[in-house]
């Protein structure tokens, strides 16, 4: 009798499975937009609010999607839903490019010629001090060094720097030492024809 009650409660769920379904689908939907219009800062850039936000934001909708119960199947079927229909949109959104860019975006120029975009940088929620730090982190030691730096949706910022500010490629070393290995054959030619 124990088992069974206890059976009966993991397992019944206290409203229909259709419902629910429904409800974790609208549920994803509006956080999936909320975070869209929360921008790319939110996904590149977290800071302690935006932090605090995500993590009330998952609380916050718990009970929007399991409904007035919680049994363990309930909260299952919730989990598969949203694994499912978040497989199903990344899917649709990656053969779509135009349901890719509004769902994901597009890049933004946030430095042009070696000068902040500031009109950019405000619309997105970035200070210039946290922008400066992903620049050196690319090897930028100031704005001036950079020709464009562009912030994808992903949250990546790709910096582009300006050719005088670039370090060695592999490229540049090699040719050196082919100069090199040249100028030590002369060198070696020059001493052999002086002894």
């Amino acid at each position: 009798m124990l088992m069974t009650t206890a059976m009966q409660r993991l397992f019944s769920t206290g409203i229909p499975i259709t419902e629910k379904v429904v409800r974790t689908v609208v549920v994803y939907g509006a956080v999936l937009f909320l975070l869209r219009l929360g921008g790319k800062r939110t996904a590149a850039q977290l800071n302690s609010f935006d932090l605090v936000v995500l993590l009330l934001i998952s609380n916050v909708v718990q009970n929007a999607i399991i409904g007035p119960e919680n049994s363990l199947l309930g909260g299952l079927i919730g989990a598969t839903v949203l694994v499912v229909v978040n497989d199903l949109v990344s899917r649709l959104a990656r053969q779509n490019d135009i349901i890719d860019r509004a769902m994901e975006g597009t890049e933004d120029r946030i430095v042009e010629d070696g000068a902040f975009l500031d009109r950019q940088l405000r619309r997105l929620g970035i200070r210039t001090s946290d922008l400066e730090v992903a620049l050196r982190r690319q090897g930028a030691e100031n704005v001036g060094q950079v020709k464009q730096a562009d912030l994808y949706p992903s949250g990546a910022i790709v910096v582009d720097l300006r050719p005088e500010a670039r370090g060695a490629s592999h490229e540049d070393v090699e040719r050196l030492e082919r100069k090199v290995d040249q100028l030590t054959a002369s060198v070696a030619r020059l001493a052999q024809a002086g002894a």
